[in-house]
């Protein structure tokens, strides 16, 4: 849904008169510490397949367990009579968070005064679960508390740092349906200036950049907020495996990420019958591709997924060592038998899938990890999904098919960085130093 937010999504500069001044570290020792970068450590529910985080909040600190969205505006987190906290703060009409917030909506409500329902309060109506699309007739309440995030040098974790007024949207229970068990909200990373990396950004003055790093079930994977180096077990930097694409611009979707695909090759092969025109974004914000990791796996417009599944196909059944198909396995349509497959170290032995971005030369590759998915001891499936005749993203690059990819949203430059499977260089997500310090 369009965000009152995403006024100026670019322009997390906005919010450093407002947060700069606030910003410390969680000892009088450390004040004059100032982190190069930030670190959140994500995990995947197995129940749900979402990535979720931790950051520490409120008075006495709080773990609170939030649930990753790359479209969100800002975070949203669970309020009501079990938030305790002596530093909350609700967003008095008229204030300076309420203009950052472009929130106009003033709220009175019944004493006695809670967190959530506050007297001569703004509201955000820019509320959203973007797992079910549930939206609040009321909205939340707009407030500040203190949060706590990890540093790092890039290669491990470094000393707490703390936001004590970080901004973000009180939501109700009733918002909580759909999302993972324990989970408090949501964190959003969408293009907006109150967003978390934004927010985070501007409060120690770091480039306005974030890296996400997702990891499989049962590992732990990571976000970097501000520059590089992403170092990973054995020491080894992933910046110098990035490739670069524009991120491009939607006009009716400007929270989230869009890149430009050009075409799709399967086996090196260029995939014939693709509709064009379904790549572009229309005048109406439709088509185009946008990755998101609230979808468990990529979604591709029935045409699109029908040539792709079809070359797909083809070339592993003709291949020297032919596939055989089996009965698919929910949700997934195009399935094998593992006996007929042929496997290295790293897994089975199937065409890439490349998506074509601004020329031939630049494209992300999805390989064998990020496509197949062992659906059961007798099955491997293709990962991908179809998603419609009328979609309103034509292509939608899921969570499945960038685990252990490292992305690089750059906001300054506009840009997109990106590797293929960090498995084929002996590195995983997971190798980065969790061990001092962390979340």
């Amino acid at each position: 849904m369009a965000s009152l937010f995403n006024h100026h999504p670019f322009i997390c500069s906005l919010l450093i008169i407002y947060i700069i001044s606030t910003t410390t570290t969680t000892t009088n020792a450390a004040a004059t510490f100032r982190p190069k970068a930030l670190l959140l450590t994500v995990s995947k529910d197995s129940s749900t397949l979402q990535y979720t985080t931790k950051l520490i909040q409120r008075t006495p600190p709080v773990p609170v367990t939030l649930t990753l969205d790359l479209g969100t505006p800002s975070t949203w987190v669970l309020c009501g009579n079990r938030y305790v906290s002596s530093t909350y703060r609700p967003a008095t009409c008229g204030s300076t968070q309420c203009t950052l917030a472009n929130s106009k909506i003033c709220r009175t409500c019944p004493p006695p005064a809670r967190p959530g329902c506050n007297n001569n309060t703004c509201r955000s109506l820019s509320l959203n679960n973007p797992f079910t699309n549930i939206t609040p007739r009321r909205g939340g309440e707009l407030a500040t508390d203190i949060v706590r995030i990890n540093s790092t040098d890039g290669s491990n974790p470094g000393q707490l740092v703390t936001i004590p007024k970080y901004l973000f949207v009180c939501a109700p229970k009733s918002l909580l349906q759909g999302l993972a068990k324990g989970v408090s909200g949501v964190a959003g990373l969408g293009k907006s200036k109150l967003s978390l990396p934004c927010q985070f950004s501007s409060a120690f003055r770091i480039p306005q950049k974030f890296a996400l790093c997702l990891a499989p079930l049962r590992e732990n994977g990571v976000v970097f907020i501000g520059d590089g180096p992403y170092n990973f077990s054995p020491n080894i930097d992933v910046t110098t495996l990035l490739s670069y694409t524009p991120l491009i611009h939607n006009p009716a979707r400007s929270g989230n990420y869009f890149i430009g695909v050009q075409g799709i090759k399967v086996g090196g092969k260029e995939v014939p019958s693709i509709n064009k025109y379904l790549l572009s974004i229309n005048r109406k914000g439709s088509g185009g591709t946008m990755i998101s990791v609230n979808h468990p796996y990529t979604l591709l417009e029935t045409s699109i997924y029908k040539a792709v599944t079809t070359a797909f196909d083809q070339q592993l059944r003709n291949s020297s060592f032919p596939a055989r198909r089996v009965n698919p396995v929910a949700p997934f349509k195009l399935c094998y038998d593992p006996t007929s497959l042929s496997f290295t170290r790293i897994g089975p032995v199937v065409p890439d899938i490349d998506l074509v971005l601004q020329s031939e030369d630049v494209f992300w590759r999805i390989a064998a990890t990020n496509s197949i998915v062992r659906a059961s001891d007798n099955a491997y499936c293709l990962g991908l999904m179809d998603g419609g005749k009328n979609p309103r993203t034509s292509i939608l690059i899921g969570g499945f098919q960038i685990e252990d990819n490292l992305l690089e949203f750059d906001l300054n430059k506009s840009r997109l960085g990106f590797t293929s499977s960090l498995i084929y260089d002996r590195i995983r997500c997971s190798f980065f130093n969790f061990t001092s310090n962390v979340l």
